[in-house]
């Protein structure tokens, strides 16, 4: 990279409150930093430490009523960013600079389809006609290798999955070809081989178009391969800014060495049979105590499984036309069968799209199997009415991705914890509060943030909330659904860690389903590996992870990111392949999948 000598973008003493009090302490203070034409800026740090909010302040998307940006300028192209009026930033947002957010959900218009979205900015910025605008838009959807792209370009924000609503996140900001791109945490939802996709994509970018790339991201492999400089936030202020080289080579500021320590790094547990403690944020080697093995996990393995799914097949209709007829089917669930022991973990892995969620909820009810038989703890689930379902329903809980989604806005965060209690009629009015009372205790909040509602806890302090309401019927599994892939290294280290230690306390038994290959090293004690609907490996954590004998098993976990600059793997694309339909035809008739052992417990599919 040879930068030009003129910043592209130069921020100086930045700060940034929500208090219009000066007395108040400010969110970001004194942040100042330039960017460069071609170079890619990576802002790292913990949940909280003001990275998105400085971000979002340059495109003035804060909340001019709640915000308040008391010194510091923002020079782009000879102009001061935070004084430009509404005209001014409306030509610049989408156009010359451009952000991808973290939540696309909350991101993208549920009202308007795929299409409408991305031919908007097009027209808008590009004046193309409304013909050319959707070939481009398709294009994009292509290049950020969504399947089907023209069906796709109709379908509305509900119809995708989280990965691929991220993507069209991403090709919605590509989509103008801006100068700068803001690319908050933007494959955090995206499993890896997709992730190493979409980093790719904005290599091409940056050497194509000389974009520049402000990257906020709390995934350390990522900073390691795709940054040329690193600035460390902790609590508002940067706290240290170096080269990526020297950075993880040598890092100066005591609380970037502990952040470091804290990455999990996919090898470091291997040879572990079961879960492996996270090392917290400041925390030592030395000072790591391990995780005890659960009870039924550390003796000989149980002769009845907790959970037995045998060729579930999970469908759904495609209707298209006028008049909504049925032209096919996707297939989203294939014949998956696996079994999950009490106090055992097994992890789902796989890309998005897969069939891993559909899966997850399948098991409490929430997706209709086309096909199969689900036995959870002597219930076969598959033949139960919605009222058969009712002790069903305290045996298994979830925990969803979006813990702010998963959370009613309206009701306080102990209403929710005793909500399963009180529909369940478990014990007395003062036992449930009681239990309210040690279910917070047990994830480690204050009994006195019961009264507090969702949005006044941290995301972090929100999925512990969501894992004491999973608890509060004692169930005997729990499926955890992406359950720590939002979260920064620290909070995801202190999540695993409760999940472990309630696992090893209470002989919970956990579907983990999950993208992140070092988290799932690290917290199973057995692996399935999914694509297309269909589990291609499955076996004990150790061996898949060692001899990992599906290529598409080989493929995952090459996929990686290694946090270390100078382990660059150049063919680490070159064996991407093009996502294929899950969608067939109305008589179509999938083939039979054999499985053969290759290790004692680990199989993989074989050709049929």
């Amino acid at each position: 990279m040879n930068p030009s000598l003129q910043p592209l973008l130069s921020v100086s003493d930045l700060t940034i409150a929500f208090s219009a009090d000066p007395l108040k302490p400010a969110m970001v203070e004194g942040l100042s930093f330039t960017l460069h034409a071609g170079e890619t800026l990576a802002i790292v740090g913990e949940s909280g430490s003001g990275k998105s909010v400085s971000m979002m302040s340059l495109m003035q998307l804060l909340p001019k009523h709640s915000t308040f940006i008391r010194a510091g300028e923002a020079r782009f192209n000879g102009q001061d960013l935070l004084c430009m009026n509404e005209r001014q930033i409306n030509q610049v947002r989408g156009a010359q600079i451009s952000m991808i957010f973290q939540e696309p959900m909350t991101s993208l218009n549920p009202v308007l389809s795929i299409g409408l979205q991305l031919t908007e900015t097009i027209i808008v910025h590009q004046k193309l006609s409304p013909a050319q605008a959707k070939e481009r838009a398709i294009a994009m959807l292509d290049r950020v290798r969504i399947n089907d792209p023209q069906r796709r370009f109709r379908q509305y924000p509900h119809e995708m999955s989280g990965g691929m609503r991220q993507r069209v996140m991403i090709a919605m900001a590509l989509a103008c070809r801006p100068q700068i791109l803001i690319a908050d945490e933007p494959t955090t939802a995206l499993d890896v081989t997709i992730q190493a996709e979409v980093l790719e994509l904005l290599r091409e970018l940056k050497r194509e178009f000389h974009t520049s790339i402000i990257l906020i991201t709390h995934d350390m492999g990522v900073v390691a391969e795709m940054a040329d400089r690193v600035i460390v936030m902790q609590q508002g202020r940067m706290v240290e800014q170096n080269t990526v080289r020297g950075l993880f080579a040598a890092p100066q500021h005591a609380y970037t060495r502990a952040l470091m320590r804290a990455v999990p790094r996919l090898g470091e547990s291997r040879g572990a049979e079961g879960p492996v403690r996270f090392r917290l944020l400041g925390e030592d080697e030395d000072e790591t105590p391990p995780i005890a093995a659960s009870g039924p996990m550390s003796s000989p393995r149980p002769p009845q499984p907790l959970l037995e799914v045998k060729d579930l097949h999970v469908r759904y209709d495609v209707r298209e036309g006028l008049l909504r007829r049925l032209t096919g089917r996707v297939h989203a669930v294939e014949g998956v069968s696996f079994v999950i022991y009490p106090g055992e973990t097994l992890a789902l892995v796989g890309e998005s799209g897969c069939g891993k969620s559909t899966t997850g909820r399948s098991l409490i009810g929430l997706e209709k199997p086309a096909a199969g038989d689900i036995w959870l703890d002597g219930y076969e689930v598959t033949r139960l009415d919605r009222h058969g379902m009712q002790p069903v329903r305290k045996l298994v809980q979830m925990v969803f991705q979006d813990p702010f989604a998963s959370l009613n806005p309206r009701l306080d965060a102990g209403s929710q914890v005793r909500e399963p209690m009180d529909i369940h009629r478990v014990g007395s009015t003062a036992e449930r509060d009681a239990q309210v009372s040690e279910l917070f205790r047990r994830v480690g909040l204050a009994p006195e943030m019961s009264r507090r509602f969702p949005h006044e806890f941290s995301g972090g302090q929100r999925q512990r909330l969501c894992i004491a309401r999973a608890l509060s019927l004692r169930p005997r599994l729990i499926v955890a659904d992406e359950a720590v892939s939002a979260l920064d290294v620290s909070i995801q280290a202190q999540v695993v860690n409760l999940m472990l230690e309630l696992q090893a306390e209470l002989g919970i038994a956990w579907l983990f389903i999950s993208h992140d290959m070092a988290v799932v090293e690290r917290v199973a004690h057995r692996v399935a590996v999914m694509q297309m609907g269909r589990i291609v490996e499955i076996g004990p954590k150790a061996s898949v992870f060692a001899r990992p004998g599906h290529p598409y098993t080989q493929r995952l976990i090459a996929a990686v990111p290694v946090a270390d600059p100078s382990h660059q793997r150049t063919n680490r694309f070159s064996g991407a392949t093009e996502l294929k339909s899950p969608i067939r035809a109305l008589d179509h008739q999938m083939q039979a999948q054999r499985m053969k052992e290759i290790a004692p417990g680990h199989f993989i599919a074989i050709d049929a």
